[in-house]
């Protein structure tokens, strides 16, 4: 699917409209519904759910619990029913085919990523294009969706956090991750990282690092401790998060190859992207990293010392294709009920 932007004229039925948005609370999911909704121009109504028990063992197959809950309050599946739902996470896909069965052509129904169910699970399933799931209702982008949209990042140009603006150019936002299913973090691999880290600073770049939840305490220690603070902005979790500004006013960045997500964000940019591979990999993220390589984001980083050349892509703005795909297949659905389109204005 090419990377458009989305132009439907039908988009604009969707004003004040509200989207129910199924989570499993990680920020992650969250944040790629979220994507897609604010893309379409629709409230959201987040609905976190908390499976427990021998209904969270069998999802996504099993049945709602009886009381299923959200908020502190009972998750009730009636009326009035949203324009679109949407849900990301095994966990949540008991409730979007719940809401599909009961709700029928009312609401639009869109699954981000492989739910490993049936494909009449939604209306619509999203997976990225390194995932092998294809069908008529599946569609398929290079990146994952995110909040980054284009005019997002240009209200964020706007303005520089003090601890941004004192740092020297290049600006490099650094986003590390740590150890998962694909990938590990030898004792090499950390020296590697660090040492990298350190040759940038005394090149005369500006660091921005963030780490995550996944992060290794003892690799981010050692990276603090490397480098000068006149030239570092390490951000270990206090106060209000840098992220968003490390985004927008990043020249270039370094991120770690099991942060997709990350990188899917840092694509949206059209500024370099340095990937660093720690030990281990696997199928999915080789062909995640090879279609980003093809499209021109990225490069492998350089060893610990060489220069980091700059280049211009295009930018990845997959909500906005999504969303331009969701709109135009509920066009065609609307157009064969025309009430449907009246009720929802």
């Amino acid at each position: 699917m090419s990377n458009m932007t989305r132009t439907d004229p039908y988009a604009t039925l969707f004003q004040g409209q509200t989207a129910w948005i199924f989570s499993d609370g990680k920020a992650g999911h969250e944040s790629q519904a979220l994507g897609v909704v604010e893309a379409l121009g629709l409230s959201p109504e987040i609905r976190r759910i908390d499976l427990t028990g021998i209904c969270k063992f069998i999802a996504p197959w099993g049945p709602l619990p009886s009381l299923a809950t959200t908020n502190g309050g009972r998750l009730r599946l009636g009326p009035p029913w949203p324009t679109f739902a949407f849900a990301t996470g095994r966990t949540t896909i008991p409730y979007i085919r719940a809401l599909k069965r009961r709700a029928g052509l009312a609401t639009y129904t869109v699954i981000l990523m492989d739910p490993r169910t049936g494909p009449s699970s939604a209306d619509l399933i999203w997976v990225p294009a390194h995932d092998r799931r294809r069908g008529p209702n599946v569609i398929s982008t290079l990146a994952a969706p995110h909040r980054f949209s284009a005019d997002r990042l240009r209200a964020l140009a706007t303005s520089m956090p003090p601890s941004i603006a004192g740092l020297p150019r290049p600006r490099i936002a650094c986003l590390i991750g740590g150890p998962n299913g694909d990938y590990r973090y030898s004792s090499e691999d950390e020296t590697r990282l660090v040492e990298t880290f350190g040759r940038l600073a005394a090149s005369g770049a500006g660091l921005m690092i963030t780490t995550s939840r996944r992060t290794p305490e003892r690799l981010a220690t050692r990276i603090k401790g490397a480098l000068p603070a006149e030239r570092a902005f390490f951000w270990d979790g206090g106060g209000q998060n840098p992220y968003p500004d490390f985004v927008a006013h990043a020249d270039m960045f370094v991120i770690t190859a099991d942060s997709v997500s990350m990188a899917c964000e840092a694509a949206a940019t059209g500024r370099p992207i340095f990937i660093f591979s720690p030990s281990g990999g696997g199928a999915k993220s080789t062909r995640f990293h090879s279609g980003l390589a093809s499209h021109g984001a990225s490069r492998p980083l350089p060893p610990p010392g060489e220069p980091l050349p700059s280049w211009t892509y295009e930018p990845l703005h997959s909500a906005e294709v999504i969303a331009a795909e969701i709109t135009k297949r509920w066009r065609r659905r609307a157009e064969l009920l025309p009430g449907l389109v009246k009720a929802k204005i």
